[in-house]
């Protein structure tokens, strides 16, 4: 299991203290919901790509520490793209270089 971050502790602790209020979304907002997720997982499209094999490895490694199945994260980051809510973060599996030349202060180039 993973460390909490400080604000993961403070709803733990919150949850704990029993200062937290379970509260029910209304039929509105639960159709919004509803919708968004549906369109979200829609999937009616085949792509076939080619990956490089040292891609495709590392694509699975990062997949595996998320647990999730690489093609759904491939899906995943395709669509956190074309919403703008791509976020970049280093894995902790993969040490393979992301192209980025790095000078000797370590800073990128």
């Amino acid at each position: 299991m993973k460390k909490l971050d400080e604000f993961e502790k403070d709803v733990l602790d919150a949850y704990e203290k029993g200062d937290l209020i379970s509260t029910k979304p209304s039929a509105k907002e639960k159709e919004k919901y509803k919708a968004a997720a549906q369109a979200t997982f829609l999937k009616d499209r085949r792509v076939n790509i080619r990956l490089s094999s040292p891609d495709l490895r590392d694509i699975q490694a990062r997949a595996l520490e998320d647990g999730v199945p690489y093609q759904t994260l491939i899906a995943s980051i395709i669509h956190k793209y074309v919403s703008g809510r791509l976020v970049e973060t280093p894995s902790r599996l993969t040490t393979r270089s992301a192209g980025r030349r790095v000078s000797k202060s370590g800073l990128e180039k």
